[in-house]
């Protein structure tokens, strides 16, 4: 058992994976507004020398992340309705379509954050549906993003209800572009919430190994991160 201090507080870790068992944990990202062809390529030989999950990238570089890593057993993957969630529903279905269509694997969504938070979930149970069946007709899975820096627990708890009735596969902490990522407690109310159901992905803010092996402590099964070098070695 490893116990840190950071700026999370006191974490103690009492997973022990293997560097190949944790790249396995990790969607390496690229959500930069600035990133180029020359960094998503990096990116995608990043990914391939630790053979991560996937690696995660605005839709624009689909096909080429597609092309980077047909070889290779790590996923493409892409965001919709991101980073606020606030776009229409046939816009993110469009979306999502079209990046499987280009070679996406996996949809992770952003929910309408402002609709949850304003109690009407009967918009957003269908706004996730509609997703969730497009992308479920193409084979493909989908994480719903709760955005949890704006929720309270409660909120946070029906985010997940709402993702599940909407048959979701995975509920999301964070984009990464708002005030904060992922925090544990979040994380081991959203994996409560949805028991053994659903997969259950932190994002944002996660810096070392040592938080990482926290957040799959607390219930997390993916991880999104943009600093994958640094935590794999």
């Amino acid at each position: 058992m490893l116990v840190i201090i950071n700026e999370r507080g006191y974490i103690t870790v009492t997973t022990d994976l293997t560097t190949a068992q944790l790249a396995k944990y990790l969607d390496h990202t690229n959500l930069k507004p600035d990133a180029t062809e020359e960094s998503i390529r990096e990116t995608c030989q990043e990914a391939v020398k630790y053979n991560t999950a996937s690696v995660c990238v605005n839709s624009h570089w689909i096909p080429l992340v597609a092309e980077e890593l047909k070889d290779s057993t790590v996923n493409p993957i892409t965001v919709v309705g991101f980073p606020l969630g606030a776009t229409n529903t046939e816009t993110k279905v469009y979306e999502a379509i079209t990046a499987i269509d280009q070679g996406a694997e996996e949809i992770d969504m952003v929910l309408n954050v402002g609709e949850l938070i304003g109690g009407n979930d009967k918009f957003v149970t269908e706004d996730i549906q509609k997703v969730a069946e497009a992308v479920h007709t193409k084979g493909k899975l989908l994480k719903v993003i709760l955005e949890t820096s704006y929720l309270n627990n409660d909120q946070i708890v029906i985010g997940c209800q709402d993702s599940e009735t909407a048959s979701a596969d995975y509920v999301k902490t964070s984009t990464g572009f708002s005030s904060a990522g992922a925090k544990l407690d979040d994380v081991a109310l959203m994996r409560k919430t949805v028991g053994d159901r659903l997969g259950v992905k932190a994002s944002g803010g996660i810096h070392s190994r040592e938080e990482a092996l926290a957040m799959i402590d607390a219930g997390a099964s993916r991880l999104g991160v943009s600093a994958t070098v640094k935590i794999l070695s």
